[in-house]
């Protein structure tokens, strides 16, 4: 459940809001998303932790571009709230800080490997996590050069997966886009 967009709700509209999604589905688990840059609002750790009285609000995706934000809904909310990452080139960093995954771009392209990094971090294997964060981290920096999903598509369609173009108003990956991922993607080093 995303932060709604636009209107910029104070944190009682936003905490009445998915009060009422909770409400109506209440069969379902629910993960808030956060993330300020595509919505101009924020929902504050103290709110989500006030959600936590609703059974099946369980995980939050934070995309607030911080690690701050993961170690303030753990202090407030501790193991009661599953915290993933909502940012694939802070995922390493946040797992360091309490979060326990991530939500993915890049895994539609390396999953294996993110897997392989956050299994590798919760197993005290740093090195290793390391070594993977570092690897997968141009790819990620690339999927993120213009508005998401942009180049993802692109990508995918690069490594044979013809999933189409976005939807208006995004366009397509233009040359330079196209032309940075395929480099990108023919440098990752083989798993």
């Amino acid at each position: 459940m995303v932060v709604p967009y636009y209107n910029k709700p104070p944190q009682a509209g936003l905490e009445a809001h998915f009060r009422a999604i909770a409400s109506a589905a209440p069969e379902l688990p629910l993960m808030l998303y956060n993330i300020p840059g595509r919505t101009g609002a924020s929902l504050a750790a103290e709110t989500t932790a006030r959600l936590l009285d609703c059974p099946n609000v369980v995980s939050f995706k934070a995309a607030s571009g911080t690690t701050e934000e993961v170690s303030a809904l753990r202090a407030l909310c501790g193991d009661r709230l599953a915290i993933y990452s909502g940012d694939d080139a802070l995922t390493l960093p946040m797992l360091a800080v309490g979060a326990v995954g991530v939500v993915s771009v890049a895994s539609h392209l390396v999953g294996v490997r993110i897997s392989r990094m956050i299994s590798a971090f919760l197993a005290g294997d740093g090195a290793t996590a390391l070594a993977l964060h570092d690897q997968i981290l141009p790819l990620v920096r690339s999927l993120f050069c213009t508005t998401n999903p942009i180049p993802v598509k692109a990508a995918l369609e690069l490594t044979g997966w013809p999933v189409g173009a976005p939807r208006l108003p995004l366009l397509s990956a233009p040359d330079d886009v196209r032309q940075r991922l395929s480099e990108t993607l023919a440098a990752l080093r083989p798993t």
